[in-house]
C-alpha cells in the first residue's frame, strides 16, 4: 500500500542550543557570575525526512539521540536553527491555531489531565479550546472510551488512577479533536505487558480509521515492532537509517534465531555442535544461524535431538539497535533509505 501525499517533511533540520559550562566548586559558581562560559550542542543535525497520511513510523536511537527534540519542533515547541518543517501544511513554531487542530502530541513522561479533577473536566476544557462541537466531542468520547474499556474512569479524579488508566484517559484528550498527525513519545512506558498491547491495538485502530500519520518514539521495542513497517533511526542526532524495518533488521542481523523447545535433556556441548548457542534454559534452546545454514541445521536438530516444538524469527529488536549504535558513523540520508521511497513503503 503507497503513501502518496506527504503530511511531515522535514528538510535539512538542525538544532542548536547554547550551554552554560562551568568547573565544579564554589569559586567557579561565583567566577560564573561574572562570565558565563558556553559551548554549542548540536540536537539535530541536517535531519531530512517525509512521512506520508497515514504511515505508521518508529522513530528510534538511544538516549540523547535527538528524538524528543525533533517531536518538539514538530509540534511547534521549539524553533529549528536550521532546515525546514511543514507539517500539515504548516510551519510548526508559527502555532497557527488551525496547524494545532491537526495535531497531538502524546508524552508518556507528562501529562495534561488536571490532577485534583475527573478527566472528563480536562475533555470539556479542550473541547472549548479546539473549538470541536459539543455532539461530535461527545460522539468522539463515548467511541474512545469504548475502544480504550475506560467506562467510569473518566469521572474519577486523575490523581485516583493508576498510571495505565491515566494514559488511557491521557489518549481521550489528546485525540479528542481527531488530528491528523500523532506524535507519540513513549506513550506506554511503564505499562504492564496487557495494557501495553491495549494501546498498540488501539493507537492501530486510529491510525487506520482516520488516516492518521504516526510518528512513534518507544523504548519498548514490541511497540515498535508490532505497529511500525517502517522505521527512522537517528544517532547524535544524525539520520543513519530511514526505511523497512525488516530490510534494518537483515542489514545489521543477517542471522536467524533458532529456538528448539525440547522433550528431554541434551547436554550443551551437543548443541554447540549444531550451531552457537544464545541460550539453554528450561528444557528451551535459542540458536543462532546463518540463513544459508538454516535449512541443514534444522534438519540435524530434528535428526538429532528429542524437539518438541521450534520456530524461526529474526534476531529481537533491542539487538539489532545495540548492534547498530557501537560507533557506528551517520549516513547520507540517500544511502540510509534502503529498501524505501518517500510515499512508497510497504505495510
Amino acid at each position: 500500500m503507497g503513501y502518496a501525499s506527504p503530511v511531515v517533511e522535514v528538510t535539512d533540520l538542525s538544532k542548536t542550543y547554547r550551554v552554560h559550562k562551568r568547573a565544579p566548586g564554589v569559586f567557579a559558581a561565583l567566577r560564573s557570575v561574572l562570565h558565563r562560559p558556553t559551548e554549542s550542542v548540536n540536537a539535530v543535525q541536517g535531519l531530512s525526512f517525509t512521512i506520508g497520511e497515514g504511515e505508521r513510523v518508529g522513530f528510534l536511537g538511544p538516549n540523547g539521540a535527538g528524538k524528543t527534540t525533533t517531536l518538539k519542533i514538530l509540534a511547534g515547541l521549539l524553533h529549528p536553527t536550521a532546515g525546514r518543517v511543514s507539517v500539515a501544511g504548516f510551519v510548526p513554531h508559527r502555532r497557527d491555531p488551525a496547524f494545532l487542530k491537526q495535531i497531538t502530541l502524546v508524552m508518556g513522561q507528562k501529562q495534561q489531565l488536571l490532577w485534583d479533577l475527573p478527566p472528563s473536566e480536562t475533555y470539556a476544557m479542550n473541547r472549548a479550546l479546539y473549538e470541536v462541537p459539543r455532539a461530535q466531542a461527545d460522539e468522539t468520547i463515548r467511541e474512545l472510551v469504548e475502544v480504550l474499556e475506560i467506562g467510569d474512569l473518566v469521572n474519577k479524579p486523575t490523581r485516583q488512577l493508576s498510571l495505565g488508566e491515566r494514559m488511557k484517559c491521557e489518549l481521550v484528550a489528546a485525540l479528542l479533536h481527531r488530528p491528523r498527525v500523532l506524535f507519540l513519545d513513549e506513550p506506554t512506558i511503564g505499562l504492564d505487558v496487557s495494557m501495553q498491547a491495549k494501546m498498540r491495538a488501539f493507537i492501530r485502530h486510529y491510525n487506520e480509521r482516520f488516516r492518521a500519520a504516526v510518528l512513534l518514539t518507544s523504548h519498548y521495542m514490541d511497540d515498535v515492532t508490532a505497529l511500525c513497517p517502517r522505521v527512522i533511526v537517528i544517532d547524535h542526532g544524525k539520520l543513519i537509517h530511514d526505511g523497512d524495518l525488516k530490510a534494518l533488521v537483515r542489514r545489521v542481523r543477517p542471522d536467524k534465531r533458532l529456538t528448539l523447545r525440547l522433550s528431554g535433556p541434551v547436554d550443551l556441548a551437543v548443541l554447540e555442535k549444531i550451531a552457537t548457542v544464545v541460550s539453554y534454559e528450561g528444557g528451551q534452546a535459542v540458536l543462532s544461524v546463518s540463513p544459508e545454514k538454516l535449512n541443514a541445521t534444522v534438519q540435524n536438530a530434528l535428526a538429532t535431538l528429542p524437539v518438541a516444538d521450534l520456530a524461526v524469527e529474526d534476531p529481537p529488536l533491542e539487538e539489532v539497535m545495540r548492534e547498530m549504535f557501537k560507533g557506528q558513523p551517520a549516513i547520507p540520508p540517500d544511502a540510509a533509505r534502503l529498501t524505501a521511497t518517500d510515499g512508497e513503503i510497504a505495510t
